[in-house]
């Protein structure tokens, strides 16, 4: 027992010894924590509160993490709220998604939609079939497409390799197009073997010659890819408009840098616009340059600001033949975008979609052009009541990049543009990419589109038309501040 106490008390001494070595270890922790802050000059809360005033930065780093899953509520978040995500991810996962009790979502809210029931719905439940769309039909080579939603433009680089490449095997199950994105086509997005949309960006990465110029070889053969069915110039970004891309040097890697033609390790920042397109002459010059090289479709991405250039377009296609139209044109939301931005342009800058997709749509339609100019819709139309939204207001197509990366697990850290994505989509870190299997998530992908495909279908259906394409204005009303709702058709009245 001698012994034992005697070990005790040995074993109490060290405890107690570690313990205070500890302390003093921490107390000199503090201490030097406590002399850099009053001698710095850059922070003056740190200054003038030593030690403490570097909890401000720490809860306020932590803030935007409690909010998202403690205080904020199902329908508060942006820029997209919990009950976005929530549809997005079960859907995603093939779990029911269906709700009780009456919605979350206040029906008063101004812009609101609000969908108009037929009183005498078909006894069938819609064929849950929009017939197909053809881009191009000038064009040796036009392009057909069915689906209600496809994915929007994002590129490798943003995105890490698993992502591009789920979201190419998922693509191909799901009878949709992908967008490269403006980084140039990697052998990712050809792995499942998914119909491609070629973006050519203001740094024409992947078709650049050393001057930054087009090289036609180089177009030619991408064109020639089989996968690639059209291109897609573009001239500015919800993001950013006004501005080129922007991929922070730290996810250029070596794979990044040779597919885009740029020194690793650099960022790269592509031009503010086309050095060939500085007015409307131009724009169509450079899409006939284009056509003429690749003979598949073209057409551009823009985000609306002003009215005026367009319809100085529409009168210059008319001059010179309906040959000389665009085969698209891609509406852009001026409400943010997947890719890094600096705040003014991401918050400021570019009409939202809720109000440029319906003015467009009356401009082309104005000068007789919305049949042969096909028009695609992007920006935040995430669930099945935005994607029939888009179709009243008059998309004849929808495309999504957000919805599509929560469809892979994005869990809007808001970590994008940092290179530490927890989730592996859009960060080139080995280690965080592990946990992102491109099998796996492209049944996600895949699924997602279905339940957009079905949820669109039954809005169309309740509205008494055969599938979403037939929508039209009069299906769509939208609650104003007074909290009377009005008719896409009164709010938006066609140009005689």
């Amino acid at each position: 027992m001698t012994i034992i106490a005697s070990l005790t008390m040995d074993i109490l001494s060290l405890l107690s010894s570690l313990f205070v070595f500890l302390l003093g270890l921490a107390a000199l922790f503090v201490l030097g924590l406590y002399l850099l802050d009053i001698s710095q000059t850059k922070d003056a809360i740190r200054r003038n509160y030593p030690v403490v005033g570097r909890f401000r930065t720490l809860f306020s780093t932590l803030g935007e993490f409690f909010r998202q899953y403690f205080f904020a509520m199902d329908r508060e978040e942006m820029p997209f709220n919990r009950a976005e995500r929530d549809w997005i991810n079960k859907s995603s996962k093939g779990i029911d998604n269906t709700v009780a009790f009456g919605s979350t979502r206040s029906l008063l809210v101004p812009g609101t939609p609000i969908f108009v029931p037929c009183p005498f719905p078909k006894l069938d439940d819609g064929n849950h079939s929009a017939p197909p769309l053809t881009f191009g039909l000038n064009t040796p080579n036009p392009y057909q497409s069915a689906s209600l939603i496809n994915i929007s433009a994002m590129s490798f680089g943003a995105l890490s390799a698993p992502a591009v490449q789920a979201l190419s095997k998922g693509a191909k199950k799901a009878d949709c197009w992908l967008n490269t994105g403006e980084g140039g086509l990697a052998p990712h997005h050809l792995v499942g073997g998914c119909d491609i949309v070629f973006q050519i960006g203001t740094a024409k990465y992947g078709v650049r010659n050393a001057k930054g110029q087009i090289d036609a070889k180089k177009l030619k053969a991408i064109a020639d890819t089989p996968e690639v069915k059209m291109i897609e110039i573009k001239m500015s970004q919800g993001a950013k408009p006004g501005k080129g891309g922007i991929l922070p040097g730290k996810k250029v890697t070596k794979e990044i840098a040779d597919i885009r033609g740029i020194p690793q390790g650099e960022a790269s920042i592509s031009p503010n616009r086309h050095i060939e397109i500085d007015n409307v002459s131009e724009l169509l010059d450079f899409i006939a340059h284009i056509r003429d090289i690749a003979q598949i479709p073209v057409g551009f991405k823009t985000v609306i600001g002003g009215y005026g250039w367009l319809q100085q377009l529409c009168t210059e296609i008319t001059k010179r033949g309906i040959a000389s139209a665009p085969d698209f044109i891609t509406i852009d939301s001026g409400d943010g975008g997947t890719g890094a931005a600096p705040m003014p342009l991401m918050d400021n800058v570019g009409l939202s979609i809720k109000e440029a997709l319906p003015a467009v749509v009356d401009i082309l339609e104005q000068y007789k052009l919305h049949g042969h100019i096909k028009i695609i819709a992007s920006g935040k139309l995430v669930t099945p009541a935005e994607v029939a939204w888009a179709y009243c207001a008059g998309a004849d197509v929808v495309q999504s990049a957000r919805g599509f990366m929560f469809s892979l697990g994005c869990i809007q850290s808001l970590k994008c543009n940092k290179n530490t994505c927890p989730t592996g989509i859009t960060t080139h870190n080995i280690r965080l990419q592990k946990g992102l299997d491109p099998t796996e998530k492209s049944e996600r992908v895949v699924k997602f589109v279905e339940k957009i495909h079905y949820g669109t279908d039954l809005i169309a259906h309740s509205c008494g038309v055969d599938h979403p394409r037939a929508l039209k204005r009069k299906h769509c009303r939208i609650v104003q501040p007074d909290g009377k709702s009005r008719t896409l058709d009164e709010l938006y009245p066609k140009t005689p």
